[in-house]
């Protein structure tokens, strides 16, 4: 069974989404210095350190849950 990709790359996939998971993912995708392997509470840390918005960690929390579903469905 192949490893279910990273939450970093699964986000990267909707960078063309015209929401706030794309707008995430396209944050993501040009920030160098993203904590891909940090892993949840990392990124969390991360985007509050940058003074990040409320609106962007929920954000983050909701891309979270959708991977989370996204590996329990790869998994069956």
């Amino acid at each position: 069974m192949p490893k279910p990709r990273s939450f970093t790359a699964w986000l990267k996939t909707h960078a063309d989404q015209d929401n706030p998971v794309g707008d995430l993912a396209r944050e993501v995708s040009r920030d160098p210095d993203w904590p891909s392997r940090r892993g949840l509470p990392g990124q969390r840390t991360y985007l509050d350190e940058r003074g990040a918005i409320p609106a962007a960690m929920e954000t983050l929390e909701r891309a979270w849950t959708q991977y989370d579903q996204h590996k329990a469905t790869q998994d069956e």
